[in-house]
């Protein structure tokens, strides 16, 4: 029962971690309809900055992830209106091929100014420790993952599905030009759907620096994991994104646990499982 509890913590802070990366992926495809690969680009941005910030600049943990979260945003704001705007409405190939080549030069860019080491970003005393539960203790990083998905996926269906901005929002992907002519300024909608996307890569580069380590190859070496999330749970469903998180997650820390030489033979077994099963996703819409 002990070996059970611990792979249960460790699925659940990995899968909620998955989630924070993923989601803003879930959104660029779903809702702005863009195959982004450069998300998990933006994610070791997010990581870098929260390093350098923490390890150079001696600032703390909480500043760390601002800086990580509204300095990836700076970074994305030049890329979205220069590039990403370029190729909202081509088709998918155009997006891919794009998209790629921003992962590629990020990458590039990292090995220059930071060189090709791992970077880690140090925890704070209060989440170094473990959460005694009486019956059992947790570390406290990985509860602190967990609160943090679950805030983010209640504050992000809230604000799709019950404000303004998520009604125009859901208006200008199915009806650009419709909702423009009512007004709606959908430029200014793709630009801040963007950014609340590449802030949430941001937090989980940061976030997840325990679970994925952060380092120059980052962004292809998760890209397929951030993907496959996406495709499982329908692409812009939020309640479908944290459920194959947290199966996935599941599965794949469970196999790691009992059966490591198999390395991540489950979880793609379980990927191709649940695509026959669910052609558009656990909770995606058809067409």
């Amino acid at each position: 029962m002990q070996t059970v509890f611990s792979v249960a913590v460790d699925a659940l802070a990995y899968g909620m971690v998955l989630f924070v990366i993923s989601i803003g992926l879930s959104v660029t495809m779903g809702l702005m309809r863009v195959v982004n690969l450069a998300h998990g680009a933006f994610a070791m941005i997010g990581g870098y900055i929260a390093s350098y910030a923490a390890q150079s600049l001696g600032l703390g943990y909480a500043v760390a992830i601002l800086l990580a979260v509204f300095g990836t945003i700076v970074i994305a704001a030049p890329i979205e209106r220069l590039l990403y705007r370029r190729i909202y409405s081509a088709p998918e190939l155009t997006q891919v091929l794009m998209t790629i080549g921003i992962t590629f030069m990020i990458i590039g860019i990292a090995n220059y100014i930071f060189g090709p080491t791992l970077k880690t970003i140090p925890l704070p005393h209060a989440l170094q420790g473990s959460v005694d539960l009486g019956f059992r203790s947790i570390a406290a990083h990985k509860i602190f993952a967990i609160v943090a998905g679950l805030t983010v996926a209640a504050a992000l269906w809230f604000a799709i599905e019950r404000t303004g901005f998520g009604i125009k929002l859901r208006a200008s992907v199915d009806n650009a030009s419709m909702a423009a002519a009512l007004g709606v300024r959908t430029e200014i909608v793709y630009a801040v759907s963007f950014a609340i996307a590449v802030g949430l890569a941001a937090l989980g580069g940061v976030l997840g620096a325990e679970l994925l380590p952060v380092e120059p190859y980052y962004a292809l070496r998760y890209m397929v994991t951030f993907l496959v999330v996406v495709s499982v749970g329908g692409a812009g469903s939020i309640p479908g994104a944290l459920a194959a998180c947290l199966l996935l997650g599941g599965i794949d820390t469970a196999g790691r646990y009992w059966m490591p030489e198999f390395g991540e033979f489950f979880f793609y077994l379980a990927v191709i499982a649940i695509v026959c099963l669910f052609p558009h996703g656990l909770a995606g819409r058809r067409g």
